[in-house]
């Protein structure tokens, strides 16, 4: 995987450079990286040793932190209450006592919230909560049990930011627009949008996280069918010679390709969560995602390929009730597609431990040891090693068998 962090290599070059350069050259370099960037962290780890940013971009960013790619990722979710409050103990027991061993927590929350405090001067001060009242103090405690931390960030679906810049949202009759659920979304058209989440990625990269995950990098969903409907900025991309599925395409394609540069200095690898069924056609036609150019851009792609959330596909009429054929027949497709590229991410994606009632007029489909264990199973027989549990709640099934079949 990426390099790991040089810092004795650093320190070597920041002596040889001392000797060789005066201390002007530096301490314009300094000022130059002070006036131009928000990030006031960052900017002491560029400035302390008066190294230019291009120097230092040589050798990545440097948290104090040590963490170690697993041989492959099999790894479970945390909302920012579990990772901050009495259950984070039990979760920690449960990947440290099986062949799980990572971590996928929220840093931006599906509502759009920050899950930790940070200073009142920070630009992000009033979407942050204390839901992790100790962040690094958790990475900490994931590096002593080798445990690999993923931040993950909600980026488009964002009530908090809708509502309080309903410019960068989408609007009816004057109001934000919200869908069924009471969820808002702020526009992928909108660069200011970017730099936000993205400034976000930062600091968690700057906390130690090894990975960032950005979720809900798309329009909202059906967005084909309203989009003449609702109010909107395309901004750069309103005069593109594209039809508006392109347009949206470029702009989530886009924003990936922004991410992924901007998150180069801090040598964290980036990936991305994506509709399983994006990867068996061209092009989502209203949610902007493309399987393959997003994929070309990321260091991991996460399909969500939850048995639940497919309807009759690939000859099942009841996906949910047949979790082994269903991951089984999702990962050929997927094979094939990735096998196309010639820069492949490593594919890691999201499986099923909760059950879907919605589905069900009587009994519901169980999900326990069988059901987790048949999709993984499913993906070890299609040389898919890495995978993520999905539960909401944070409730993971017992006694499951992680170990891979390779």
């Amino acid at each position: 995987m990426k390099k790991k962090q040089l810092s004795i290599v650093i320190f070597v070059t920041i002596l040889l450079l001392s000797l060789v350069f005066p201390a002007s050259t530096f301490e314009a370099a300094e000022t130059e990286v002070m006036t131009a960037n928000m990030h006031e962290k960052r900017v002491m780890q560029l400035t302390q040793y008066q190294l230019p940013e291009d120097t230092l971009k040589r050798f990545g960013y440097d948290s104090g932190l040590d963490f170690e790619y697993p041989d492959a990722v099999r790894g479970i979710y945390l909302t920012g209450h579990s990772a901050g409050g009495s259950r984070f103990e039990t979760l920690l027991n449960l990947v440290d006592s099986t062949e799980l061993n990572a971590m996928v927590i929220d840093i931006k929350d599906d509502y759009g919230y920050l899950t930790y405090k940070v200073d009142d001067s920070s630009p992000y001060a009033d979407i942050s909560r204390n839901f992790i009242k100790d962040p690094r103090k958790v990475l900490e405690t994931l590096e002593e049990k080798g445990i690999y931390p993923i931040a993950r960030i909600v980026v488009f679906k964002d009530t908090i930011l809708a509502e309080k810049r309903p410019d960068l949202s989408f609007t009816e009759n004057g109001n934000v627009w919200a869908n069924n659920k009471g969820d808002s979304f702020v526009s992928p058209f909108q660069k200011e949008v970017w730099e936000y989440n993205v400034g976000i990625a930062k600091m968690a990269a700057e906390l130690g996280f090894k990975e960032i995950q950005f979720d809900y990098v798309r329009f909202p969903e059906g967005f084909e069918k309203r989009d003449k409907e609702l109010g909107y900025d395309l901004g750069e991309y309103k005069d593109l010679e594209l039809d508006d599925v392109k347009k949206r395409v470029e702009a989530v394609t886009d924003f990936v390709k922004y991410a992924k540069e901007e998150l180069d200095f801090y040598d964290v690898d980036v990936s991305v969560d994506i509709f399983g069924y994006a990867a068996t056609i061209e092009e989502t036609p209203g949610i902007g995602q493309n399987f393959s150019k997003i994929s070309e851009n990321v260091d991991v792609i996460s399909s969500m390929i939850y048995p639940s959330h497919w309807t009759s596909y690939f000859g099942i009429a009841v996906p949910d009730m047949e979790p082994y054929r269903l991951v089984s027949e999702y990962a050929k497709v997927e094979n094939e597609v990735l096998g196309k590229l010639e820069n492949k991410p490593t594919s890691r994606p999201w499986i099923q431990d909760f059950e879907a009632p919605w589905l069900y007029s009587g009994a519901t489909k169980q999900y326990g040891k069988a059901e987790v264990e048949a999709q993984i199973r499913a993906l070890n027989e299609h040389n898919i090693n890495e995978f993520l549990l999905w539960n909401a709640g944070n409730t993971y099934t017992e006694n499951v068998d992680f170990t891979p079949l390779n």
